[in-house]
């Protein structure tokens, strides 16, 4: 009895992926790019350093050489201790469109990147925001045209891919990249299905006018994290949401080197969904704990050998349409090589995102310093 009923649940889970990967993220992984004729707006670009001088060196030429007619660079300085000011200082005399933004700590506001972004888009001249990160950069000069050809009347909001880059012969390296995969499939689905729920601050564009709409960061400012993913899924709608993964308009950055490194980022991350509407708290957590119960039945299962030619039908359905979804996605972002690994990067995350949740629980991540 107690079998049976373990293979209905295993029946029911297998089920609800399906739902997930193929009329949710299918709606992304099966669709095809929405193009627009660029209008060429005038557009801020807005980058927050903090102690990101050999970053700034190695990407601001790619920033700056930028194939659009009209935009100018924000350069904030959010009290670096290394060469990060005198860089910008430099920039900002001998460029004509970049803007230095200097931040200094003050007891309210202290160490909150929020806090510097803020005044950054105060800084800003044109309504038309894209934001990246110090240790980004973009994958084309084309990056503002395609980015910011997603807008339109009704669309004040662009949500954009942010990979990292390839490093040979690391398995972190593909764990770190197929979760990237994964985290986008899901909010492009969701935004093409009508529930966008998140960005990343990577490569993310929105109009300045909607920012003070909503008052900014003021819901959340005291949270450390969140500058992307908390705000998007405060202001984002069906109506006012686009997305963008032309491969021009990917951002690319430096990938961690250890798990350690690695799990910290991802506790930053995942302190943050908590703060998510009740609806996306709940597909999220209903898409995680299906995961989990996906591979948590089928082991025992099979070990007991209860109805395993049904069992075993059942995990080849799930692989195989999710591969599917995931495969289609993954030609779509340049992730295709991660697949390869798939079922066992899967059972990593799973068991890693579990760890995160229960030491998040003991202790604060250490965020934006």
């Amino acid at each position: 009895m107690i079998f049976t009923i373990l293979l209905i649940a295993l029946a029911t889970i297998v089920g609800i992926q399906f739902i997930y990967y193929i009329f949710i993220f299918g709606r992304f992984s099966f669709a095809k790019q929405k193009t627009f004729s660029s209008k060429k707006v005038a557009v801020s670009v807005i980058i927050c350093a903090k102690n990101e001088a050999e970053n700034i060196k190695k990407y601001f030429p790619i920033l700056i050489a930028q194939n659009h007619p009209e935009y100018e660079l924000i350069l904030i300085d959010d009290a670096s201790t290394d060469d990060t000011l005198e860089l910008f200082e430099e920039y900002q005399k001998t460029y004509s469109n970049v803007r230095l933004v200097k931040v200094e700590n003050n007891e309210t506001f202290w160490a909150n990147k929020k806090y510097a972004l803020t005044l950054g888009i105060k800084t800003a001249k044109y309504n038309h925001l894209l934001f990246t990160d110090a240790d980004c950069y973009p994958n084309s000069k084309e990056w503002i045209n395609q980015m910011t050809s997603q807008f339109s009347e009704k669309k004040h909001i662009v949500l954009g891919y942010g990979a990292y880059e390839k490093v040979k012969n690391s398995f972190l390296n593909k764990i770190i990249r197929f979760e990237t995969l994964l985290t986008a499939t899901q909010y492009f689905g969701w935004a093409n299905s009508g529930k966008p729920y998140m960005g990343v601050g990577r490569n993310l564009a929105y109009q300045k006018d909607l920012f003070f709409k909503v008052g900014g960061f003021v819901n959340h400012m005291k949270v450390r994290s969140g500058d992307d993913d908390l705000f998007i899924n405060q202001v984002s709608t069906k109506e006012n949401t686009a997305i963008c993964y032309t491969p021009e308009s990917f951002t690319y950055s430096e990938p961690k080197k250890t798990f350690k490194n690695w799990f910290n980022q991802k506790r930053r991350h995942v302190s943050t969904a908590k703060l998510y509407s009740t609806f996306d708290r709940f597909q999220l957590g209903l898409f995680y704990i299906t995961q989990f119960l996906f591979i948590i039945l089928s082991i025992i299962l099979f070990a007991f050998q209860q109805e395993w030619l049904l069992v075993l039908s059942l995990v080849l359905i799930r692989y195989v349409f999710t591969w599917i979804s995931l495969g289609y996605a993954a030609s779509k972002l340049n992730e295709k090589d991660t697949l390869l690994w798939y079922p066992i990067i899967e059972i990593i995350l799973i068991f890693t995102q579990l760890n995160v949740f229960f030491t998040n629980l003991i202790s604060k991540p250490v965020h934006w310093k």
